[in-house]
């Protein structure tokens, strides 16, 4: 799956992994509203460096924790979990 994200002037390509395209397609319409908008503002928000990771970020929203990498180009979003599964692997 493919969304578009404007940061300042430049746009950068969003790519979901297959799980997290599924995972986003199980999630309730208000829930699955507000990651779309979430993803779509990266790198704005509640973002944070994950511990042992050289380039792998999370986006919290509410109970949901979207994993993502980013580079000058794109935003490659890994995984979008529940708070308590996002941390297990």
């Amino acid at each position: 799956m493919n969304l578009k994200g404007e940061v300042g002037w430049s746009v950068r390509d969003i790519e979901l992994s297959k799980s997290a395209a599924k995972a986003l397609e199980t999630l309730d319409k208000p829930t699955k509203v507000r990651i779309v908008a979430g993803i779509r503002n990266l790198p704005a928000g509640d973002v944070k460096k994950l511990k042992g990771y050289t380039a792998a970020f999370r986006l919290r929203i509410g109970d949901y924790r979207i994993i993502f990498e980013m580079s000058a180009v794109a935003i490659y979003v890994s995984d979008i979990l529940p708070r308590g599964e996002a941390y297990k692997k």
